[in-house]
């Protein structure tokens, strides 16, 4: 893979680390082990990422992450916890791609990996706990479910098609951004609604005690 490709892979994995850390490393770790992901000769201590105990660790917390995320609040207590693991997740994924015998590319790497890691698992929080305050009980469900499909979708095409990942790291992205600026718009609103609701309404006149005559 050239320097594009490899930071293309680089900002997906990121990206996506954001989203669902422990499946990333899961499918980047089988996709070593079975030889889909070809790596240059300067990233052959990323195939640590397929020894048996990296991937046994990678799919219990795979499961975890799978079970906890289609519960309301507890998704959110699971993203409060991940706040710090996945953009740090995602920042050695990044700069495991990259030569280490360019440093500035690698502090390049860590930053931007970091930076997507913690943008997407903002877009993701966000978005939650907006979900979570919907009564209906089914929804947050069926958004997990639609992030682990789509997860599982991108992560395949990042790594069976290297060319197509900084595309998918461009859109994510700016899809993130949306998310965020959306969300928090609507944010306002509903703080604003609430105000207006609850807020202080006429009162009634407070009676005022006459001195005798």
């Amino acid at each position: 893979m050239g320097i594009v490709e490899i930071l293309g892979v680089a900002g997906s994995l990121s990206l996506l680390a954001g989203w669902r850390l422990y499946l990333t490393i899961l499918a980047t770790g089988i996709a070593m082990h079975f030889g889909w992901l070809p790596l240059p000769e300067h990233l052959a201590a990323l195939q640590v990422l397929a020894n048996p105990w990296v991937l046994g660790v990678a799919l219990i917390g795979t499961i975890a992450e799978f079970l906890a995320d289609k519960i309301a609040w507890v998704d959110s207590i699971w993203d409060t916890i991940h706040s710090i693991i996945r953009p740090l997740g995602g920042a050695l994924l990044a700069l495991a791609l990259v030569d280490s015998s360019d440093p500035a590319w690698q502090v390049i790497a860590f930053l931007l990996g970091g930076g997507g890691a913690l943008l997407s698992h903002g877009a993701k929080a966000t978005t939650r706990a907006v979900v979570n305050v919907s009564p209906e009980p089914y929804s947050n469900a069926v958004v997990s479910t639609g992030e682990d499909v789509a997860t599982g979708g991108l992560l395949a095409l990042a790594i069976a098609f290297p060319p197509l990942a900084i595309a998918i790291a461009i859109l994510m992205a700016i899809a993130a951004v949306v998310v965020i600026i959306a969300l928090r718009r609507l944010l306002r609103n509903i703080k604003a609604t609430l105000k207006m609701a609850l807020g202080d309404g006429p009162h009634p006149p407070v009676p005022v005690e006459r001195p005798p005559a």
